[in-house]
């Protein structure tokens, strides 16, 4: 009492005639035996929720709050409680890292940093997780605001929220997270709005009955930028969904997004995505009204309207994509050719709009970043490294975002100088061991090599690739099935050819009958 009663002497502030004390914390010079007030702070915000239940304002100068400094996780802000660090920079030297077990009514024990309730406010911190599957900042069923704050390295996600949750969720940065950047769960309402969702597999996760409003956000650089599943029923309005690095908007289940109408249209923005801008993978179609999409990177049941209403693009079918980049150019590239089968299996999958130009151009070759580009979208691989940062491959460069995939995944690597040279051409025999080493096919017997008339020009370092790609089919040689040419360029239609039975060979694709394909089952 004596420590309240000090603070109400000193402490004590009128906003629209309610009391509201203002405490300090200080975790570098602060003591919990103090009073709290600016010039003798205490040193931990769990001393600090402690103190009074009438609304407080409690400001957090630079430091980190751990068990290290006196925190007992998880904090619970409540009801009337405002946390303040440093708006302008985001929460940026204010961080609040530790983990705690919460007992949810929805989901069980769960390990968090915070917990916010009723309208609890949390403005200007850095939220990091560090432990397993641990969530930063967990809402259940409370209607909390948190403004320009920093959410990153959670051991999950950033911030869950569930029951009925109704938040505001304004001018945060999400990234870096393991799993997702924002998770909103059970009956979610609420607001997100202005955030920015960066280097997350998942930028923004909404599932279950979950209805909120996502408006002027940017999702950029995350795997998936949004995932919706179950009954989901967001409402998406003038977000920028850009370079992800597989796609925009993703949709299972029931969930029926609200991408606009033709009084209110959507205004999302999605681009440079490697495999979609917007997958409907439910059985519903869905309408967008107003939106920047690419059509050749939109699947599933879509219809597509501008502002005013009118259709320019109906239904799509996740196995045949109607839409320009799909369909080549009336000309006589491909007819007759020894592989238009395969070619047109790729466009038929929509494998191929990672080109620049409208049409494949069969016999010509190949170069490293068009090919890291159709593994990309061929393969969806996971990251089994990190990228390297190649000198020559700027942000900004066209496959950029396909090549960190393809090299993290190991389909392609870099050279010593730590250049990539995307535009040097690409060999057959370095195709070949890039589908081997990439989708991580187990060595075979050497002696298949036997079928090749050129054998001895394989180079030793090769050799168990080159025998495990030929055993499982992988491998076209075209004109002379025994002649595999390892040093010669790749042309797009022997790349098309050995990509697609890359895909035969690891049960994706059904195989196509060539001449050029499987001689050693021949021999």
């Amino acid at each position: 009492m004596t420590i309240i009663i000090n603070i109400l002497n000193s402490q004590l502030l009128m906003v629209n005639s309610t009391l509201v004390v203002t405490l300090y914390i200080n975790p570098m010079t602060g003591n919990d035996c103090n009073t709290g007030s600016r010039l003798s702070p205490f040193q931990s915000l769990t001393r600090a929720l402690k103190v009074t239940k009438i609304p407080t304002i409690i400001h957090l100068e630079s430091g980190i709050y751990s068990t290290a400094s006196g925190e007992v996780f998880p904090l619970i802000i409540r009801r009337g409680a405002t946390v303040v660090g440093n708006e302008a920079n985001k929460g940026g030297g204010i961080v609040i890292s530790g983990s705690g077990e919460y007992q949810s009514p929805s989901f069980g024990m769960q390990n968090i940093t915070l917990l916010l309730v009723d309208n609890a406010c949390l403005l200007g911190v850095t939220v990091t997780n560090p432990s397993v599957k641990g969530t930063g900042i967990w809402i259940e069923s409370a209607a909390p605001t948190l403004a320009n704050n920093t959410f990153s390295d959670c051991g999950r996600e950033g911030v869950f929220t569930t029951g009925t949750a109704k938040p505001s969720i304004i001018n945060n940065i999400f990234v870096q997270n393991t799993a997702s950047g924002l998770v909103m769960a059970g009956h979610s309402q609420g607001k997100v709005v202005e955030n920015v969702f960066q280097r997350n597999p998942l930028g923004i996760a909404i599932s279950d009955f979950a209805a909120p409003a996502i408006a002027n956000n940017k999702l950029s650089e995350n795997r998936t930028a949004i995932a919706l599943s179950r009954n989901a029923q967001p409402v998406l309005r003038q977000n920028l969904i850009a370079k992800n690095t597989q796609g925009g908007l993703l949709v299972h289940g029931h969930a029926v997004p609200d991408l606009g109408n033709t009084k209110d249209p959507g205004d999302n923005i999605f681009r440079d995505h490697n495999e979609f801008d917007l997958y409907n993978a439910t059985t519903q179609k869905l309408l967008s009204v107003g939106n920047q999409l690419n059509p050749s990177l939109v699947k599933g049941l879509v219809e597509l309207l501008p502002a005013n209403g009118v259709a320019v693009s109906t239904s799509f079918s996740d196995n045949s994509i109607e839409s320009p980049s799909q369909k080549l150019p009336a000309s006589s590239e491909l007819d007759g050719h020894w592989a238009e089968p395969f070619i047109q299996a790729l466009i038929s999958l929509d494998l191929t709009h990672g080109f620049a130009d409208s049409s494949y151009q069969p016999d010509k070759p190949m170069t490293r970043a068009q090919y890291a580009t159709l593994v990309a979208i061929a393969f969806n691989p996971f990251p089994k490294i990190p990228a390297a940062d190649f000198t020559d491959v700027p942000k900004d460069f066209w496959a950029y975002s396909a090549i960190q995939i393809a090299a993290s995944s190991g389909f392609v690597g870099g050279f010593s100088d730590r250049t990539f040279r995307p535009d040097q051409n690409v060999q057959r025999l370095q195709v070949i061991v890039s589908l081997v080493n990439g989708l991580g096919l187990p060595a075979v017997d050497g002696n298949v090599l036997e079928v090749y008339s050129d054998r001895h020009t394989i180079p030793d370092y090769a050799r168990k690739a080159v025998a495990t790609a030929t055993q499982r089919g992988i491998v076209v040689n075209y004109p002379d099935p025994k002649v595999l040419a390892p040093s010669h360029l790749a042309t797009r239609a022997e790349v098309a050819a050995m990509v697609y039975q890359a895909l035969v060979a690891t049960g994706r694709t059904p195989a196509i009958k060539s001449t050029y394909v499987g001689l050693h089952s021949r021999t």
